[in-house]
């Protein structure tokens, strides 16, 4: 049924209107802006907050939000969000906040009591964090925690995708401190070799890490404590290191698992 179309019902042999009852007043989000030192990113940009408002939410979003992510306050009006000065206003307003870094204690005691906090959480880091909230009787969505595995929630899988940059940037960080080329240089003054690039762990960041490297131009290498990632480590223009102990690293759902002491 449509919000705020006509609704009907049968009675006996009857077909009886329902007036509908008034729309109320709309779910907000609140995207605030992220306090951790060096952190750039923002929860939700221009493009999806458009999305939001068309579906029939209220967006509100702090002044500056997205300034270090290059979305200024007024690429945020544009697509129908209200730009809101300061953080505790936003938080005290909020019915849904989006957050990209668990929260403070600090922005936790602005929350309303009975919100809805989404975001990378890392409960099992945070257990003051969740007291906090627990305190707050909030509804918290750790994005962080989605298992892999489950279809529907593919779509959800931001830790997948923000591992993925950290790869990356991983290694265009130990290019740039590296102090020469990644891939061989052949000049008439001499030869240059490759740099040589080890990747402890192949998993999403690990794999990122791989192709990059790789595609720099240096010789790669990778470890990784399950076996069967030794595939995609080649297909990625590196070489599987295989450690010579026999143990199963495979932790299920995709995850690699604790290793004993003997393998370490």
């Amino acid at each position: 049924m449509q919000i705020g179309a006509p609704a009907a019902t049968t009675v006996g042999e009857t077909h009886v209107a329902v007036a509908p009852e008034p729309a109320g007043k709309p779910l907000l989000i609140g995207v605030p802006k992220e306090t951790a030192a060096g952190e750039k990113r923002v929860a939700t940009v221009p493009d999806v907050v458009e999305k939001l408002v068309k579906l029939g939410f209220a967006v509100a979003v702090e002044s500056g939000a997205g300034d270090a992510a290059n979305y200024g306050d007024e690429a945020y009006r544009a697509v129908g969000a209200e730009v809101v000065p300061t953080a505790a206003a936003l938080w005290a307003r909020s019915d849904v906040v989006f957050k990209v870094r668990p929260p403070s204690a600090d922005e936790v005691g602005l929350m309303r009591e009975g919100g809805t906090l989404i975001g990378f959480i890392w409960p099992a880091q945070n257990p003051e964090l969740m007291q906090q909230l627990a305190a707050k009787k909030a509804t918290v969505l750790a994005i962080d925690a989605l298992p892999r595995t489950l279809s529907r929630a593919q779509k959800m899988d931001a830790l997948t995708s923000q591992a993925g940059v950290a790869g990356y940037r991983a290694v265009i960080e130990a290019a740039n401190a590296f102090g020469r080329f990644f891939n061989g240089q052949i000049t008439a003054a001499g030869k240059v070799p490759p740099a040589k690039v080890f990747i402890a762990g192949a998993g999403v960041a690990g794999l990122a890490a791989i192709g990059t490297a790789a595609s720099l131009g240096a010789i790669v290498r990778a470890n990784d404590t399950r076996a069967e990632v030794a595939d995609q480590v080649v297909s990625l223009g590196g070489e599987f290191v295989k450690v010579d102990y026999e143990e199963e690293g495979s932790g299920g759902g995709g995850y690699a698992k604790v290793m004993s002491e003997g393998f370490q």
